[in-house]
């Protein structure tokens, strides 16, 4: 469906083009492929979370997988919107808009990690790219290590 050639992006609207805008509104922000590839090879390990919630009630982040017991929230960042190392490529179209988006991703990303730390959380990140089988390997390990500290009474 070609952009009609009088289109106008809305008032302080990202969008560069109404087939852009909509390419981007379509973009998942939960329940990505890696995510529940990821949420399944952890629950045939036994293990059961809660999916897109809030860790601690009062902060507004949510957390891809949260083991509220054992106080630990995996994130699954995707590659562009968290700014990946290796795969991340800044944009050419409004590039200074995306540029900015992600840099304030990423800020908000070390926040989420060091308010959850200081909550008693541990926080597991991985990127989309990263092998699933690795990442629920240690997803399971770190959810049993801190179940059975918390069980024993070890809690440091």
């Amino acid at each position: 469906m070609p952009d009609e050639p009088d289109w106008q992006p809305p008032e302080g609207s990202w969008a560069s083009s109404a087939a852009r805008r909509r390419n981007m509104q379509a973009i998942r922000s939960r329940d990505t492929n890696p995510e529940k590839v990821i949420r399944r090879l952890v629950h045939a390990q036994g293990l059961r979370y809660r999916v897109a919630v809030r860790p601690v009630p009062d902060l507004r982040r949510t957390a891809d997988l949260v083991f509220r017991p054992a106080k630990v929230a995996v994130f699954v960042d995707g590659c562009y919107w968290h700014g990946c190392p290796e795969h991340y490529v800044p944009p050419r179209t409004n590039p200074g808009y995306w540029s900015e988006k992600v840099a304030r991703n990423i800020a908000r990303d070390r926040d989420t990690d060091q308010k959850l730390t200081e909550a008693g959380w541990l926080v597991l990140r991985f990127w989309e790219h990263e092998e699933s089988g690795r990442c629920a390997a240690e997803i399971a390990q770190a959810v049993r290590e801190r179940q059975s500290r918390s069980r024993t009474g070890d809690d440091g």
